[in-house]
């Protein structure tokens, strides 16, 4: 059976399969990710925002999300909720996604 830690790393290696359509890095490194939660009975609720709150790939972008992770095994029900407290920055990107995008 997987430990939570190996069930968050799964999630995580998903979610960095999702892309916003506009911009070629991960919805993960980008940082629009702000909290994995996995009950005991592996349901995952995941917190996330958008770069903009008027993002036309909105929809797309959360429905690939449950998608990708309700495919990682042994998960029970996803729940995404789309938040925009705190505001998403580029400072919140990975030194990776910085790079990829010519930021540093």
């Amino acid at each position: 059976m997987d430990s939570f830690l190996t069930l968050e790393t799964k999630i995580v290696e998903m979610l960095r399969t999702v892309f916003d359509p506009e911009i070629p890095v991960n919805v993960y490194d980008l940082g629009l990710i702000y909290k994995i939660e996995v009950s005991d009975n592996k349901n995952v609720t995941i917190d996330m925002t958008l770069t903009a709150p008027n993002c036309p790939a909105a929809d797309f972008i959360v429905e690939d999300v449950k998608m990708k992770v309700e495919s990682v095994e042994n998960i029970g029900k996803v729940e995404i909720n789309l938040v925009f407290e705190p505001e998403w920055d580029k400072e919140m990107m990975s030194e990776e996604a910085k790079l990829e995008l010519g930021l540093l």
